[in-house]
């Protein structure tokens, strides 16, 4: 993993989502079009957490969070969440 040049403030957190699914079990591959947003992804960077909140999750962790959380942006290249770390579901 490559030394991130953001750092997420406060209690957020910065994942990478994993890549979505090209096919289904049955061999179907699955058009654009019809491809789901993934739910899960390894986070890159963590803020400091703030007094009321510490930080639960560390760099590496893979984790779950909701369908409709945290902000997209694109960072060289590459597809990026930013979250609070109350929108992370669970650590797997």
């Amino acid at each position: 993993m490559a030394k991130m040049n953001i750092k997420p403030l406060g209690d957020r957190v910065l994942v990478e989502p994993s890549k979505q699914e090209e096919k289904t079990a049955g061999g179907i591959i699955i058009p654009d079009t019809a491809k789901e947003k993934p739910q899960k992804g390894i986070v890159v960077a963590v803020g400091n957490g703030t007094k009321d909140e510490k930080m639960e999750v560390k760099v590496g962790d893979t984790v779950l969070y909701g369908k409709y959380a945290g902000t997209e942006l694109k960072l060289e290249a590459k597809e990026y969440m930013i979250m609070r770390q109350s929108d992370i579901l669970a650590v797997i």
